[in-house]
């Protein structure tokens, strides 16, 4: 795939320190790492891990995977519009394709990316090969490139290793968002040895352990850095949230300037202040929060 190079990321991402109170009353120096701003639209931890699948595409059809809100859909299709490659979006529901299109999927549109609907059953089961192949025939997307939902395989696990690379020695512990755990499996995977790094998924479930221990068994050969994750904080599960939630994203806006994304971004931060307040850094340490992502639209 050519022409990657002509978008101009900003690698490495930024890392800016922030003055909190809430976390220097503990003794705990806060960094976001600024992914949010390596393109603006392929935005963050998509960025990593769409570019290794965009390159292996080679110019053919991508065909993804997503709901009605996923931003990873939204990346996809946009990338397509900038590199001139076509695209094809699998939307969980089929109950959505006779109902007028939602931002996120008619932003897809815009940009280009043909959505096929699918009833959920069938979308629970698009890793199975004889699914997988029924729906790229309805389609009409057979021999596309095929990019897993949320966009994690092991080339998009091993393109998310520069992250952890980035900040390698920058900080004692590194924390992010979890959708389907592509991201930290790479990111932990480059961090030094004496680095943690600490999850947040967004999903109810408690499925994503295996998830990453699968995912980095596939690309790196065994289970890689030292990562656990915290179940806490998906207020309700993907896509939810709450008018607490709201309210604490909002409050972090106005107190540092940074544009909070409700449905990772702001999950993860509040999870950090509630654990910060629990005493689960030690005092000394310095947290780097990983912001993947922008408020849509």
């Amino acid at each position: 795939m050519t022409g990657l190079d002509t978008l101009r990321p900003r690698l490495p991402s930024p890392l800016q320190e922030l003055s909190d109170p809430r976390f220097a009353r503990q003794g705990v120096r806060l960094l976001l790492k600024r992914d949010d701003l390596i393109h603006p639209e392929l935005i963050g931890n998509k960025w990593r891990k769409l570019a290794p699948n965009l390159t292996a595409a080679a110019g053919r059809t991508v065909v993804t995977f997503g709901g009605a809100y996923s931003n990873h859909l939204r990346a996809t299709a946009a990338a397509g519009r900038l590199l001139g490659l076509p695209t094809v979006g699998v939307v969980r529901g089929d109950e959505l394709a006779d109902r007028p299109l939602n931002p996120s999927l008619a932003r897809c549109a815009a940009d280009g990316m043909r959505l096929h609907f699918v009833d959920r059953p069938t979308y629970r089961r698009k890793t199975e090969p004889d699914t997988l192949a029924r729906v790229l025939r309805a389609a009409d997307a057979e021999g596309a490139y095929v990019v897993p939902e949320g966009g994690s395989n092991t080339l998009a696990v091993r393109g998310c290793r520069a992250l952890g690379e980035e900040l390698s020695g920058r900080a004692d512990v590194v924390a992010i968002a979890c959708g389907t755990g592509g991201t930290l499996a790479g990111l932990a995977a480059g961090l030094a040895p004496d680095q943690r790094c600490l999850g947040v998924p967004v999903l109810r479930g408690g499925f994503l352990t295996a998830d990453i221990k699968s995912l980095q068994h596939r690309a790196f050969g065994a289970r890689r850095g030292a990562w656990a994750l915290d179940d806490r904080f998906h207020f309700g599960g993907y896509a939810r949230t709450t008018a607490a939630l709201d309210a604490f994203a909002t409050d972090f806006e106005n107190r540092h300037g940074v544009p909070v994304e409700r449905l990772y971004v702001a999950k993860l931060l509040y999870g950090l202040v509630t654990l910060a307040e629990e005493g689960a850094f030690t005092r000394g340490a310095t947290l780097a929060a990983v912001v993947t992502g922008r408020p849509f639209p």
